[in-house]
């Protein structure tokens, strides 16, 4: 799917989401319906089903096949126009420990270096590789447990239904497979029919899933949105009401419902209070605004991570301008390419995966209460553009005839520098009034001899660019050339012409809200379940932490818990 074709669905779900928000009511209100036993005896639904899953997403559809396979009558209420959510903007790589692929290759993967290599990223600041827990709390460590259990357990279920076949990727290493000495390749997946260059995954598997759900008998409603959950006196949920173009609905759920929404990227106020960082947004489904953190709001529930997103690059014009089309910068392309401040200065490793790469954008200066590197400048010259130029994994650097209002330009470093201030100023009211410095023209002519220098000799003693082998993972495109001696590098040319575009830090989600045992179930303020409630994916508390463990790090633990909610909730008593 071309970026056009990409930026019209998210064109069509923003236009059916905003229908589906504001019909009925002036605005969308959330929270909790309690029916005496007298009046939910009494009470009429529109619909009834064993289990509603709320969200159609890498979540949500998973978790609706799992319940749909055991036995129990599925529907699944979409807020958007479209299925698909986050995902479907996603490459889908996913990681799954211990995968059936793995076992088949003889790669080993034992659960205590799994869990050695998750406790050591999510908590390093109490990593303890002796103690009998690792340092984790027993809800991190039975969470992370939970996903070495069961990830391939639904993978393979996935699989073998035809619902997300897939093909293994063994050489994708972990971010940080450094740190290990085994299990440290091997654990990433990817979907059959996705292409060689695996940037179209979640295309792929949004369709596959939905095609299983329609073949299976998951009822699908898209332009639903589900805006407050129904308890009977004794506060167990019983089902749910949800907002379409016609009015309200109230839908019984006889054993669970389970939410799968996403996170809070879109909410303004969520991400300004729970965030802990200035962050611009992100490049989740325009849908994800928290919807569950208000619902579960009423409910007693405990908030967990609130303040850790899954982050990465994203163009800050876009983000600005609230592109539904807008991809994170997975792969920053380029090898004649370089990150500087409004200094003219390079500052980082442009070449760092795209979670780690974006901390720098957040990086505070005390001594001056600002945060310096908030919007960096990528510059690239002709051969870049000629040779990394692509839509795929959200590259800053496009194809010609492609929307590129982003690209700044500049026949020299003086011409492209004056626009670049220019182009400042046009967001002054974003940026904090931001400029380019008066020595910006001399700092970059600086910054890039330095940077050539290293360029040349294949080592870049100040950032140590290409030196990971994640590094060369998201490298993208570049142009062969004999005797390169960092396939991450090579020098910027002395001649224009020359191109720019800002870059910041955001989300690809958040990873933060109530907090649910193994299971999925929702845990009260007294780390109860809350009867009938259940949560997967981004809508719920992720035990990762800051962390980001590898390519995948998101939909292959989601898949470990769609199925155990899935199983779980089956086995609820049928309430009324």
């Amino acid at each position: 799917m071309s970026g056009r074709q990409i930026k019209q669905q998210a064109d069509k779900t923003r236009r059916g989401f905003l229908k589906a928000a504001t019909a009925g009511t002036a605005a969308a209100t959330f929270g909790a319906v309690t029916l005496s036993s007298k009046d939910a005896q009494a009470a009429t639904f529109d619909a009834e089903y064993d289990i509603v899953v709320c969200g159609g997403g890498g979540a949500g559809l998973p978790v609706a096949l799992f319940s749909r396979w055991l036995g129990d009558k599925v529907v699944v209420y979409e807020k958007a126009a479209t299925l698909g959510g986050t995902s479907f903007k996603a490459a889908y790589w996913y990681w799954v420990p211990n995968n059936a692929a793995m076992q088949k290759a003889g790669i080993p993967d034992s659960k205590e270096h799994f869990l050695r290599y998750v406790a050591r990223l999510s908590q390093p600041q109490s990593f303890d590789p002796k103690a009998p827990k690792l340092g984790l709390s027993d809800w991190e460590y039975s969470m992370c447990e939970a996903i070495y259990d069961s990830s391939s357990v639904g993978t393979e279920l996935l699989a073998e239904k035809g619902a997300l076949p897939y093909r293994h990727v063994a050489p994708v290493p972990d971010y940080f497979a450094e740190m290990e000495t085994i299990g440290a390749t091997g654990r990433v997946l990817f979907p059959k029919d996705g292409a060689p260059s695996m940037s179209d995954g979640g295309q792929v598997a949004t369709r596959t899933l939905s095609t299983a759900c329609r073949r299976d008998g998951v009822t699908v409603r898209t332009s639903h949105r589900v805006q407050k959950v129904i308890l009977n006196d004794k506060r167990e949920v019983i089902g749910v009401e949800v907002q379409n173009d016609e009015g309200t609905l109230r839908v019984k759920a006889r054993k669970a419902v389970i939410f799968a929404t996403g996170g809070f990227t879109h909410d303004p106020e969520l991400r300004k209070n729970f965030l802990s960082i200035p962050a611009y947004g992100g490049c989740a489904a325009m849908t994800n605004e928290g919807d569950f953190i208000r619902i579960s709001s009423t409910l007693g529930v405990q908030l967990r991570n609130m303040n850790y997103a899954w982050m990465c690059p994203i163009s800050f014009e876009k983000a600005i301008a609230k592109d539904p089309s807008m991809i994170g910068c997975f792969s920053v392309a380029g090898d004649s390419m370089i990150f500087v401040d409004k200094n003219g200065k390079r500052v980082v490793n442009e070449k760092l995966h795209y979670n780690e790469l974006a901390q720098k954008f957040f990086e505070w200066d005390g001594a001056n209460a600002q945060f310096p590197y908030l919007i960096l400048t990528s510059i690239w010259d002709q051969r870049a553009q000629d040779h990394s130029a692509s839509h795929e994994y959200g590259r800053l650097i496009v194809p010609p005839g492609s929307d590129d209002r982003h690209v700044i330009k500049g026949a020299t470093l003086e011409e492209l520098a004056a626009n670049i201030d220019a182009r400042l100023q046009k967001y002054a009211s974003h940026n904090g009034g931001m400029r380019i410095s008066a020595d910006y023209v001399q700092n970059l002519k600086a910054t890039i001899k330095r940077y050539n220098e290293f360029a040349a000799s294949g080592k870049d003693l100040d950032f140590h660019r290409g030196e990971r082998g994640v590094d060369l993972l998201f490298n993208g495109n570049v142009k062969e050339e004999p005797g390169r001696k960092n396939p991450t590098m090579w020098p910027i040319s002395d001649k224009g012409p020359y191109y720019a575009a800002f870059v910041t830090g955001g989300t690809l989600d958040t990873k933060g809200g109530p907090k649910t045992n193994p299971e999925g179930q929702v845990l009260d303020i007294a780390d109860q379940p809350i009867p009938g409630l259940y949560g997967v994916g981004n809508c719920v508390a992720s035990a990762s932490g800051r962390a980001y463990w590898a390519g995948g790090g998101t939909l292959g633990p989601i898949i470990g818990f769609a199925y155990r909610a899935a199983n779980a909730a089956h086995k609820e008593p049928v309430r009324g």
